[in-house]
């Protein structure tokens, strides 16, 4: 999953060597703090949120088949 969020975070934004995800993982949740340059922000956020919704979204489909929880968190 952390994989997922790297390579969807690299593809949006213009400087993808800034991208940084960290995993903290637990019995049965996970959290997934995604760190970009702050000029990048509002590329990963997206008008109303509505990109970081999808990014979640796409997280969370992947983390159901390992039936896990996910958060993620922009930072």
């Amino acid at each position: 999953m952390k994989e997922v969020v790297e390579i969807l975070a690299r593809a949006l934004v213009d400087q993808p060597d800034k991208v940084a995800v960290n995993l903290v993982e637990k019995e049965k949740s996970c959290l997934i703090e995604l760190k970009v340059a702050p000029e990048d922000m509002g590329k990963v956020i997206g008008k109303q949120g509505r990109i970081a919704r999808a990014i979640r979204t796409v997280v969370k489909a992947a983390a159901t088949r390992q039936r896990k929880k996910v958060i993620v968190e922009i930072v």
